[in-house]
């Protein structure tokens, strides 16, 4: 009888649950600074009309020594749809309809007290379990609902470290585009609900990092200026 295959571990992590089921823990505090042309420098940049934008697609890479043939490994090109962020209650969800994802993003209090249900604290912060980079492009966010959000980044390499991340407040006025590999979560709307205009690489190539697990910390990502 031919053996089964062994299934791969994979430490990839699930992005729907209840905010009960993550533990309390320390807190790392992260800056809240003002996005613009020289403070997004290596991250991104403002967008002041969506069409305007060109997502980066990065090449798929070699695997050995003998190249990829030049005008091929980037042709897979973009997709788009809508982002929304969604408070419930403490709990902040997103959904991607580009890529086809529902994300818990973070909440605005202990995980072990939020509530699903209704809002039990201010929503000064968003205490956030997760970040992610996307290798094979860009992506844009373009705010249908002009008004403020906040989106957490850091700049690229695998060796993440929390004190890494900063916070960008956007006054949505104006779409925010991200470079390839930048670490980034979904974008955190100041009021209870905001969409956005979403277009990324279609590979979706997505690398992650669960905070807590690997840390045993949470970032606290402010929404206030």
């Amino acid at each position: 009888m031919t053996a089964l295959p062994t299934p791969v571990e994979t430490n990839a992590p699930t992005y729907l649950f209840e905010a009960s089921e993550k533990p309390s823990l320390p807190l790392v505090e992260v800056p809240l600074i003002e996005a613009n042309t020289e403070s997004l420098k290596g991250y991104g940049y403002l967008v002041d009309r969506p069409e305007d934008c060109q997502v980066e697609i990065t090449r798929w890479p070699a695997q050995g020594w003998r190249p990829v043939d030049e005008g091929t490994g980037d042709e897979a090109g973009t997709t788009e749809g809508i982002f929304e962020g969604l408070w419930k209650g403490d709990v902040l969800t997103g959904r991607n309809d580009a890529v086809g994802g529902d994300y818990v993003l973070g909440w605005s209090c202990d995980p072990q007290q939020a509530s699903a249900e209704a809002m039990t604290v201010p929503r000064t912060r968003v205490l956030l379990w997760h970040l992610n980079y996307h290798p094979d492009g860009g992506q844009l966010f373009f705010p249908l609902e002009r008004n403020p959000f906040v989106v957490p980044l850091a700049l690229p390499g695998d060796d993440l470290k929390p004190e890494d991340v900063v916070a960008f407040w956007c006054d949505g006025s104006k779409g925010l585009y991200i470079h390839p590999s930048i670490w980034h979560e979904g974008i955190f709307p100041v009021h209870d609900q905001q969409r956005f205009f979403d277009k990324q690489g279609k590979v979706h190539a997505r690398v992650s990092a669960d905070l807590g697990a690997e840390f045993g910390c949470y970032l606290s990502v402010p929404l206030q200026r």
